[in-house]
Formats: C-alpha cells, sequence, structure tokens
C-alpha cells in the first residue's frame, strides 16, 4: 500500500480536526482552556474519556499481548485481570473523590491539598502529577509515532524526529486556544474513530476466517489464550495483585489525575460527573475485552496463514510480529488496502485523545498550581493568556525530547513500561490523597512533605529490584503502587501531628 495515500488520510483527519477546533474555541477565554467554563456534556465528557484511557497503547499493546503472555507473561487473557480491578477503583472515584471535587469546587484538583494539608503539599502533588503526566503521555505518544513511522514514514524518508516535531505541532494546534472545550469534542469524534476500526477489523477477520464468535473462543480456547487468573502467589501477574493494582491505577491515574478530572469537573452538575464515569466504567470494560478478543483473533489468523511459535517468538516469513508489531503488521501488510486505511485512522483517533488532553492539562497545573497565575490579581486577562500560551508551547518541546528518550530505549511492550512509571510517579499523589480524606492530622509546615514523596518512590524501587531474593521469588507487580503510597502514607504520619 502506497505511503503517500496512508500519509493523505493522517493530513486529511488533521484537518477535520483543526476544523472543529476552530469552531469551539470561538470567544474562548482562560476559563474556556482551563476547565470549559464549567458547562461540558456529560455524554461528551464519558464517551471522549474512554479514547483518552485507551489510547494507542490499548489499540496496538493489548491485542499483542494475547500472545506474549502465552510465552511467560501475564497469562492470554491476563490484563482483564487489571480491568476488573478498575471496576473498583472507578466506584471509589464516582462516589469518594467526585463529591469531594465538587463541594469545594475546585479547578485543580491539588487545591485539595492546599486546603486540607499544606501550601507545600499542593505544590509537591501538583508536581507529581506533571512529572506522572509526562512520561506516560509521551510514552503513549511513543508507541503510535513510531507505528506510523516504521511503517509508513521511514518508506518516504521522513526521519523520526520530523515525524514527532510534525505531530506535536498537529497537536499544539487544535488545542492553542479552546483547550478542554475543544478536547471534549475532539475526542467524542477520535473515540468514535478507533472503536469503528476496532469493530470493523474484528467482523473482517471473522468473515475471513469463515467462523462465528462461538467458534472463534473454542479455537482460542484450544490455544490457552482465554486464561484470565494466575493463582501463583510469587508471580507478579497473580491475580488478586493484579485486581488490587487495577483498583489503585483507576484511582491515582484518573481520579487525582487532572488530566481526567478536568474533563469531569468540567461537568456542570455532580451527579452527571458521577454519571459519566459509571457510563465510562461499563464501556471501558466491554471495550477492552474486545481488543484481547481481537488479539485472539489475530494470532489464530496469522497461525491459518502459516504463522508459526518458534524460541518464543511468533514467527511469520522470517519475522518477529509478536506483540506491539502484531496488530501493524497484520493491519498493514496482510489485510486488504482498505483495512489498512482503516486501521491508519483508527490508529491516529486513538493517538490524538491521549496527547491532546495531556498537553492541556500539563498547561493548566503549570499555569495555577506551579505559577499560581488565577491568584495574581495584577495580571490581566490578556497577560495569563500569553503566560499559558508560552507554556503550552514549551511542554511541546518536553514532549518532543521525552519521546527521543523513548525511542532511544526502544522498547517492544510499551504497556508495561507505563504501568510500571505510573508504580512510582503516582504513588506519592496516593499518599497524598489518602492522608488527607482518611486522617483528620495536620501537617508540619516545610517541605519535608516534599522529601517524603520523593523518598518513597527511591525506596520502593530499591524494594522492587530485591524482592525476589528478600522474600523468597516473590515478585512485586502493579502493587508496587499501592506500596509506594503506604510508604508516602506512613512517612506523613511521622511528619504530621494530631488536630488540636
Amino acid at each position: 500500500m502506497s505511503p503517500f495515500l496512508l500519509f493523505s488520510f493522517v493530513i486529511g483527519y488533521f484537518l477535520v480536526l483543526l476544523g472543529v477546533a476552530a469552531y469551539t474555541s470561538r470567544n474562548a477565554t482562560n476559563e474556556t482552556f482551563f476547565i470549559g467554563n464549567r458547562n461540558s456534556n456529560w455524554v461528551l465528557v464519558a464517551f471522549g474519556m474512554i479514547g483518552t484511557s485507551l489510547s494507542g497503547v490499548t489499540f496496538v499493546s493489548v491485542p499483542g499481548t494475547v500472545g506474549n503472555m502465552v510465552n511467560g507473561g501475564y497469562g492470554a487473557f491476563g490484563y482483564f485481570q487489571v480491568i476488573l480491578g478498575y471496576i473498583i477503583g472507578y466506584m471509589v472515584i464516582a462516589f469518594v473523590l467526585i463529591p469531594l471535587y465538587y463541594k469545594l469546587n475546585l479547578t485543580s484538583i491539588y487545591h485539595y491539598l492546599e486546603i486540607r494539608l499544606s501550601r507545600e503539599s499542593y505544590k509537591t502533588g501538583a508536581l507529581f502529577f506533571i512529572i506522572s503526566r509526562l512520561f506516560g503521555a509521551t510514552a503513549r505518544l511513543y508507541l503510535v509515532i513510531n507505528v506510523l513511522q516504521i511503517f509508513i514514514l521511514d518508506q518516504m524518508g521522513i526521519p523520526f524526529v520530523m515525524t514527532t516535531a510534525i505531530i506535536l505541532a498537529m497537536i499544539l494546534l487544535y488545542t492553542w486556544k479552546g483547550g478542554v472545550k475543544t478536547i471534549v469534542y475532539t475526542d467524542t469524534l477520535q473515540t468514535s474513530f478507533m472503536l469503528l476500526g476496532l469493530v470493523i477489523c474484528l467482523v473482517y477477520i471473522l468473515s475471513e476466517m469463515n467462523i462465528g464468535m462461538v467458534d472463534a473462543f473454542q479455537r482460542m480456547s484450544d490455544h490457552q489464550y482465554l486464561h484470565i487468573f494466575d493463582t501463583n502467589v510469587l508471580n507478579k501477574s497473580f491475580f488478586l495483585k493484579n485486581i488490587i493494582g487495577g483498583a489503585v491505577i483507576a484511582i491515582t491515574m484518573t481520579g487525582m489525575d487532572q488530566e481526567m478530572m478536568q474533563k469531569n469537573i468540567s461537568v456542570k452538575r455532580m451527579q452527571d460527573s458521577q454519571k459519566n464515569i459509571l457510563t465510562f466504567t461499563g464501556t471501558l470494560v466491554i471495550v477492552n475485552l474486545l481488543f484481547l478478543v481481537l488479539g485472539g483473533l489475530l494470532y489464530l489468523y496469522m497461525i491459518d496463514k502459516g504463522a508459526i511459535y518458534e524460541n518464543k517468538s511468533f514467527l511469520f516469513e522470517n519475522k518477529n510480529i509478536i506483540g506491539d508489531d502484531l496488530f501493524p503488521s497484520v493491519a498493514l501488510f496482510h489485510l486488504p488496502p482498505a483495512l489498512g486505511i482503516i486501521f491508519i485512522i483508527a490508529l491516529i483517533s486513538a493517538l490524538f485523545p491521549s496527547a491532546d488532553g495531556a498537553l492541556t492539562a500539563l498547561t493548566s497545573s503549570f499555569c495555577i498550581d506551579i505559577l499560581g497565575i488565577h491568584r495574581r490579581k495584577e495580571l490581566t486577562e490578556e497577560q495569563q493568556k500569553r503566560t499559558r500560551m508560552s507554556v503550552h508551547l514549551s511542554f511541546a518541546v518536553v514532549f518532543l525530547l521525552c519521546i527521543l528518550l523513548f525511542k532511544w530505549i526502544d522498547n517492544k511492550s510499551i504497556i508495561g513500561v507505563i504501568l510500571d512509571l505510573a508504580g512510582y510517579t503516582y504513588g506519592p499523589l496516593l499518599g497524598l490523597f489518602a492522608f488527607g480524606i482518611l486522617t483528620k492530622r495536620v501537617i508540619n509546615k516545610g517541605y519535608g512533605v516534599t522529601i517524603i514523596c520523593l523518598a518513597a518512590p527511591a525506596c520502593s524501587y530499591l524494594l522492587g529490584k530485591n524482592a525476589a531474593s528478600i522474600f523468597n521469588g516473590y515478585q512485586i507487580g502493579f502493587e508496587m503502587l499501592l506500596i509506594n503510597g503506604i510508604m508516602t502514607f506512613i512517612g506523613l504520619w511521622i511528619y504530621s501531628k494530631k488536630a488540636s
């Protein structure tokens, strides 16, 4: 398939996004950019959040894990253990965190830490969000950009750094004025394209293999792809670790994440925001299950074409197409050209929601939480706008540098990298919010809070590296985030005193 044809669809798709941005950003103010004037439609927010949560990582990485898991990972559908944990976490968000944020009428959720704990806690929480979201978003972006680079742009002679710069410039352009208000609409559009691509690929592969869903599940079962629960307590993939880890990941990476909550609290009524979370939860579970099913079908399809397992590799025509390479390789080289085009549109639809929201949220958090421009009464609306735009541009440059870093690392399964990073960077946020909500103790003044929040991930890292030797083969998996949060909580308890 011509790379120029595929690239023309990428450009056409971007022009559509620019049109939506131009329409939604008319008469935009700083409040529009930061919180959508608190007038977002909860249905659009719920639907658009699916695209943000799934991103290109789910679209590319999750189907590929089905084969990887059989070769010594989590177990074929083992990732669904984490999804079950997500359900628990989203219930906590809907019925604990959302009411708290609305009660305090927050623009930045980290302002809660200042109200409840201290100004230093507030700044520290915001700083850890910026670090967490920066690395998480750029890892997701890297995965999709790398797919576009390998399968399209390398053939056109365009270097990776230029590809990355062009895509970031695109994102910068359509989020420049409208911010959250624009993103609510563009994410809805992009989620629609991504899910449509998923369904079309599922239907086509079933049709091509001439089997129904019941027969497909039977064949997946024969290849051990349907295995979900790992009952070996020593493994990273032990089901309780994954379920608890999934719950904590959802609470922190959604409920304590300014990007995700920025959209939720842009909804006018708390009840509608809760409906958003509940609707989003049910849909997310179904969609993730469909991606796992797609992964199983893709492996079966390639087995029918002559692919074989050899030395823990999935080989077809002397090429290893396991993991993140599976879906792109099949869609672009082994399916009809029309399916390849649909895949590319769906892929870039998965790319933009995870990047545009992150760029906007990081700009918002840095401007509001770190620079405090909303507190500085001497700044006019225009001066605040100039500051916000400078920060927005600066973060785009930082995104570029981080993506180049991931290219240099070149990991074959980004979803594992993202979840590992989350264990270290979101742990202090979990500890801070849990301490504020679950205790009435008073934090001492000073930057001891910051030191505690830096020490906890360092101690967690050392524990994780040596856990197998210390605990007779026990491996720390997704529960790292919880351990990190508990360490932060204990440190804060020691650093605090009883309320008078």
